[in-house]
C-alpha cells in the first residue's frame, strides 16, 4: 500500500512557491497540519485574549472591571484572560560542517533548517517575537526577535542563505549568546551537539543562570545512530576537509556505538536535571512527528 507523503515531502505548488518561497510553504504545510484541531498554546506567556467573567474581589485591579456589564447587572465582575504566548524566542542553529551530513536522509542541517522554519511559523502565529543565530566557525547571522507576521519570511530567507561551514565548539557559541541576550527568552538548540560534553553542559547551564528557557532538538542521523557501515571504507571529516581517515568499520563498531550512546545519554539527563527540555530530532522522522512528540510532551506537564 503506497505511503501518503508528508508535508516536507509532498509536491509543492509553484504558485504557492512564489508566493512563500520553499522553506515557507514547508513550514506552513508542517505546523498546519500539526496544529489542526489544537486550540491551546503549549509556550508560557502573558494574557492577551478573554476568557470570562468572574466577581470582583480583594486585590482585584480596578482596571480589569467590566463596567458595560456593571451597567446591566450592578454588579463588579473582573474579565479573566486565556494565558497566551508573548515570549521571545531564539532559534539557534547550528550550521557547522559536521551538520551537513547525509546518508540515506536529508543533511542534518536541511532537517534543522525546516524544524526552525516550523518553530518560527508556529511562534509567531502565536504572536511570540522570533529571532534567528546561525553559526559554523562564528556567528554568520543574529536576527533579533520580531513578531511581525512579515519577519517570519526574513526568518526563512536567512535560513535558506545559510551554508554549511567549518568547525565550531558549540559550547563557545552558547556562552556569547549568554552575555548578549539581555531579556530572558527561550533559546531552542537545533544541533548534533558534537562538543567536549563538559564544555557543552557548562555553557546550557550558563545558559539557565540567565534564566533563559532551554530547549535542545538534538539533530541526528540514523547513521550516527546505528553506525550500519560493513566494508573498509575513507571517512572523512565534515569541518575539516583536509582530514580523511581509513578505517575497517566492523572493527570499531562497538567502541563507537558504546561511546556514542554515553554521548547522547549523558546530554539527555544533564540537560533534564536543570531543568531544560531535551527532545531528539532524527533525520529519519518526519518534521511534523519531532514537532508533535514536543509540543504534546510540553502540553501534558502543563508548561
Amino acid at each position: 500500500m503506497p505511503s501518503h507523503p508528508t508535508p516536507s515531502e509532498s509536491p509543492l505548488d509553484p504558485t504557492a512557491l512564489a508566493r512563500f518561497g520553499r522553506l515557507e510553504l514547508i513550514a506552513r504545510l508542517v505546523v498546519e497540519g500539526v496544529m489542526s484541531g489544537l486550540h491551546k498554546s503549549p509556550f508560557k506567556g502573558f494574557s492577551v485574549e478573554f476568557a470570562e467573567h468572574r466577581q470582583y474581589g480583594p486585590g482585584d485591579e480596578i482596571r480589569h472591571i467590566d463596567w458595560r456589564a456593571f451597567g446591566k447587572t450592578d454588579r463588579y465582575f473582573v474579565k479573566e484572560y486565556e494565558e497566551e504566548t508573548n515570549l521571545k524566542a531564539y532559534l539557534v542553529v547550528d550550521s557547522s560542517g559536521s551538520m551537513g551530513y547525509a546518508g540515506r536522509t536529508v543533511s542534518k542541517f536541511e532537517h534543522a533548517r525546516r524544524l526552525a522554519a516550523a518553530l518560527a511559523y508556529l511562534m509567531i502565529s502565536q504572536r511570540d517575537a522570533v529571532g534567528l543565530v546561525t553559526f559554523d566557525t562564528a556567528l554568520r547571522a543574529m536576527i533579533p526577535p520580531r513578531s511581525a507576521p512579515g519577519h517570519f519570511s526574513v526568518v526563512c530567507k536567512a535560513l535558506e542563505d545559510t551554508k554549511t561551514g567549518g568547525e565550531a565548539p558549540l559550547s563557545k557559541v552558547l556562552h556569547v549568546l549568554a552575555e548578549r541576550i539581555r531579556r530572558r527568552g527561550l533559546v531552542v538548540i537545533l544541533s548534533d551537539g558534537f562538543d567536549q560534553i563538559e564544555e557543552l553542559i557548562s555553557a546550557l547551564r550558563h545558559l539557565r543562570h540567565r534564566r533563559h528557557e532551554v530547549l535542545f532538538f538534538h539533530t541526528l542521523a540514523p547513521e550516527e545512530e546505528e553506525f550500519p557501515f560493513r566494508r573498509p571504507a575513507r571517512f572523512r571529516n565534515l569541518e575539516r576537509v583536509d582530514h580523511q581517515i581509513r578505517v575497517d568499520p566492523l572493527a570499531l563498531r562497538g567502541a563507537y556505538l558504546e561511546r556514542f550512546s554515553t554521548f547522547c545519554k549523558t546530554l539527555k539527563e544533564q540537560v533534564q536535571a536543570m531543568e531544560a527540555d531535551y527532545h531528539k530530532a532524527s533525520t529519519a522522522e518526519p518534521i511534523e512527528t519531532t514537532l508533535l512528540n514536543y509540543l504534546s510532551s510540553r502540553a501534558g506537564r502543563g508548561r
